[in-house]
């Protein structure tokens, strides 16, 4: 195994991460954004407000797309298996 290989399996990792990560992240910017807005406007600065609505969106978020992210981690992981197999067979 070459260096190339460890940083093609690094960046793969994080790109795997970032890819099941980003969609309950951006949608806890959009609400957090949203809700502050809100906020401003009628000037309740209540810092439980944000924290309920942000949680029961990632919970809905994650619900919906745990089978991208299951895919996509499956992938990564095969990959990774099958390197480990092809430096254990020597090839």
């Amino acid at each position: 195994m070459t260096q190339n290989d460890v940083i093609e399996m690094a960046k793969n990792a994080i790109i795997t991460m970032l890819l099941c990560v980003s969609p309950m992240l951006i949608i806890a910017m959009l609400l957090g954004l949203l809700i502050g807005v809100i906020q401003t406007l009628t000037q309740v600065q209540e810092q439980t407000l944000v924290f309920v609505p942000k949680m029961f969106a990632i919970f809905v978020i994650m619900l919906l797309t745990l089978p991208f992210m299951i895919g996509k981690m499956q992938l990564f992981s095969t990959s990774i298996f099958d390197k480990i197999v092809s430096i254990g067979t020597g090839s």
